[in-house]
């Protein structure tokens, strides 16, 4: 049923933008029935004889028979009662686990389980394999994990999995709210693929146009499929994993997050923050990112309006940015030492401000998103996803300073409005 092992082929020369696309994914298999296969696969892909199965309680119910599909295999276990945000703490106990012995990790799960997984096997150099339970994320096949250390989310370069297994019955029997959520994540890419161009265009980011076609034909397919995506349907679930993943061999092949990530996640990673410092359990990712991804495409498709702007340096008040972070104003200012505007050229975001226009364009508008949100069961208001509108607004005018990564966002403080 997967093509994706052909696309992975197909980038292993050199790319017109000058760089040679490699992920570590070897072996990606989609269809029903895997659960009972995946001994066999890592048997294929030259795994250990000594398995660390990692998963929560209701990802290891989920699948069902996998345990039975590891005869022969000395299995040691990590089952969390729930792992709903992937923190430093749950990094450090796997690697403890890993380092220094003859053994390959077996993630169970969707994005908290699996991230852990991802940065503790970059650490200890054990291969790891993911037997996804739900089309809820696009990080399967990705390079980095968002880890949570002391209260501040950010993203660490991690590694991709050598094997991916969807079993499509599993995938298929998901819960509907985390197929949504799935979706969710994937409307995001409109506003990464703004993000990342602009950079591109303004400050010479690098940048890719395959991988941002490859990242734009999986988003595109995903959404003429909204309407099926709570479906109980097999092939259905088959080929929404597929687009899922090629967004993650996107961000493999650019060895970080852009073709996938932009202002929207950023957002969602400092609400999650600070609900986590207020003891609040965060909602799943994808929720809260497709609420901020509409959030933006309504704001982008605001400024497109424009026919122009006049532009300036910015004169922020870093008092206030770091008294709004609390204890998070360290991570902010050794992010922002120096600030990633002082690299725009006021008069040069004048001058490619009808480019800039056109970027935003290029995509669907926030209507349009917002319709097929609907037709996928997503949330789409802010009052959905439980969030406080003070709290949000002020979310959405601090992120930026969160990552040191240029954004349409982060360049509004640049912008005489």
């Amino acid at each position: 049923m997967s093509n994706v092992m052909e696309i992975i082929r197909s980038f292993s020369k050199t790319c017109p933008c000058g760089v040679k696309h490699e992920t570590t994914v070897g072996d990606v298999r989609i269809a029903s029935g895997l659960v009972n296969s995946v001994g066999a696969i890592l048997r294929e892909n030259s795994f250990s004889d000594n398995i660390l199965l990692v998963a929560d309680k209701d990802t290891l119910k989920a699948s069902e028979g996998i345990v039975e599909s590891l005869k022969g295999f000395n299995i040691s276990y990590k089952i969390y009662d729930e792992i709903r945000v992937a923190e430093m703490k749950h990094v450090d106990e796997l690697e403890k686990m890993i380092k220094d012995k003859d053994i390959s990790v077996l993630s169970v799960g969707t994005g908290s389980v699996n991230d852990p997984c991802r940065l503790a096997c970059a650490r200890a150099d054990k291969k790891l394999a993911i037997f996804a339970t739900a089309p809820s994320m696009d990080g399967f096949a990705s390079y980095s994990s968002p880890i949570v250390d002391n209260g501040f989310k950010a993203s660490y370069p991690a590694k991709s999995p050598e094997v991916i297994i969807g079993d499509t019955k599993i995938l298929a029997n998901s819960p509907t709210y985390l197929k949504s959520a799935g979706f969710g994540d994937m409307i995001a890419k409109y506003v990464a693929l703004i993000d990342w161009q602009i950079s591109h265009l303004l400050i010479g980011e690098y940048y890719c146009e395959r991988v941002a076609k490859l990242t734009r034909d999986a988003l595109d397919t995903l959404v003429e499929m909204a309407d099926k995506v709570t479906v109980n349907d097999e092939e259905t679930a088959g080929k929404i994993f597929e687009s899922l993943l090629m967004t993650g061999i996107g961000m493999s092949f650019t060895q970080n997050s852009r073709p996938a990530s932009g202002c929207e996640h950023i957002i969602s990673h400092l609400l999650e923050c600070v609900e986590l410092r207020d003891g609040i359990i965060p909602n799943f990712h994808g929720e809260d990112i497709g609420v901020c991804t509409l959030e933006m495409l309504k704001l982008y498709g605001e400024l497109a309006k424009r026919e122009g702007i006049t532009a300036k340096r910015e004169n922020i008040d870093w008092e206030d940015v770091y008294s709004f972070y609390g204890e998070m104003a360290d991570d902010v200012r050794k992010l922002n030492n120096p600030t990633i505007t002082d690299k725009v050229d006021p008069v040069a975001l004048e001058e490619n401000w009808q480019k800039i226009r056109d970027i935003i364009n290029s995509v669907p508008s926030y209507e349009e998103c917002k319709a097929a949100m609907i037709k996928a069961g997503c949330k789409i208001t802010v009052s959905d996803i439980g969030k406080d509108e003070k709290l949000f607004s002020d979310c959405v005018k601090y992120s930026p300073y969160m990552r040191y990564r240029l954004t349409l966002l982060r360049l509004l403080t640049m912008i005489e409005m």
